[in-house]
């Protein structure tokens, strides 16, 4: 209980800034189901859940005193295969062309705000992540593999939205994703869309954590 109330203390701001990020998400949810009468976008309450998961445990993890390398690399890996959950939601704008044509505007502002959550809780989670891991190892070659991981979530979402994979089935089915992902490599030219879409949404994720990383930074100080 002291642990969750240190917490709460200590990103208070950033905690407040990701509740009304939140509550704004789920109130225009609720306009779009009345104005619209329609159910549909309610799966986007799952994909934001499944975003705040690896914000959860870094949160957890910079919580946590005398964090041994071992479980830091546990919880590493079980964030990062929880990662690209957060991102993929951008890709759920696709699912706009089936809305309504009278409030179009809406279901584009219901999604965008998903997504923005999402990608706040992904990149707050990356910086978590980033000062975990420059305590326990040097700071360059920890910077460098930040871009290695979101080119990562890239194609992360790419297995995602594509070929239908979720978070779970690396526990579940790990061969069929891994026949997968050796197939794309050992004919990469067979999967062309595959590798421009990794390439396109990771260098997405890059440039966004760079001006991301810059502003929090320039609060960070200002306060």
């Amino acid at each position: 209980m002291e642990t969750i109330k240190t917490m709460i203390q200590n990103r208070f701001k950033t905690l407040s800034l990701i509740t009304v990020a939140l509550f704004f998400s789920g109130v225009l949810l609720l306009v779009r189901v009345k104005l619209n009468k329609s159910y549909f976008f309610l799966f986007l309450i799952w994909n934001l859940f499944l975003a705040i998961i690896p914000y959860a445990i870094t949160l957890y993890l910079n919580s946590v005193s005398g964090l041994s390398k071992l479980k830091l690399g546990f919880w590493f890996l079980v964030w990062l295969a929880f990662l690209p959950n957060a991102p993929y939601i951008v890709t759920d704008l696709i699912h706009i062309r089936i809305g309504n044509d009278a409030l179009l505007w809406l279901d584009v502002l219901v999604v965008l705000s998903f997504a923005l959550s999402g990608l706040l809780l992904f990149y707050i989670s990356i910086l978590d992540m980033q000062k975990l891991l420059v305590s326990k190892f040097k700071k360059r070659p920890v910077e460098v593999f930040n871009i290695v991981i979101l080119f990562l979530c890239g194609f992360g979402v790419y297995l995602g939205r594509f070929l239908r994979y979720n978070s779970w089935e690396i526990i579940s089915e790990p061969h069929y994703l891994f026949m997968d992902i050796v197939s794309m490599i050992v004919s990469p030219f067979q999967h062309f869309e595959a590798w421009l879409f990794t390439f396109g949404f990771g260098t997405f994720l890059v440039i966004g954590f760079w001006v991301f990383k810059n502003f929090y930074r320039h609060d960070s100080n200002l306060n």
